[in-house]
């Protein structure tokens, strides 16, 4: 159980999270983050294992419990509103298979000002938070182009 949980984490930072993905691999520590997070879960899991409840049912709680900090998503937060708002530059960019690449670099810029907004699951429909990272979108690529 816990190899198929650090299994899952992974896959699920890879797609949803790619920016964090890269920071651990680029500081070595992949290996050391997905042990921290899934023994932090195992006591759980082992309660409930000893609670006669299901695999996958644990596998789900557990998941719920390692993910909860990741979401939502800043990575298809950004690419939405590039997508949306930009849909010239993010097709030029998903051609030119840099997407992922300047959706990860705008995850970085955009960081604090999600965090001053407190970006939450809550809150990812609000218009201010929109707006504001729309500014800093539309500022980065529009430095890109003038490169």
């Amino acid at each position: 159980m816990y190899q198929q949980l650090k299994e899952k984490l992974w896959a699920y930072i890879v797609h949803n999270n790619p920016d964090l993905m890269f920071d651990l691999q680029e500081e070595y520590n992949v290996t050391k983050y997905l042990d921290e997070k899934v023994s932090a879960v195992m006591p759980t899991v082992l309660r409930l294992l000893g609670e006669s409840k299901e695999g996958h049912a644990i596998q789900e709680l557990a998941m719920n419990e390692l993910t909860a900090g990741l979401k939502p998503s800043r990575y298809h937060y950004i690419q939405h509103i590039i997508s949306e708002e930009f849909e010239a530059d993010y097709e030029r960019l998903r051609e030119s298979g840099l997407l992922t690449y300047e959706t990860v670099n705008l995850v970085s810029i955009c960081k604090d000002t999600l965090d001053k907004l407190g970006f939450s699951e809550e809150k990812i429909s609000s218009t201010e938070i929109h707006e504001v990272i729309k500014q800093e979108i539309s500022s980065y690529l529009n430095g890109a182009k003038t490169k």
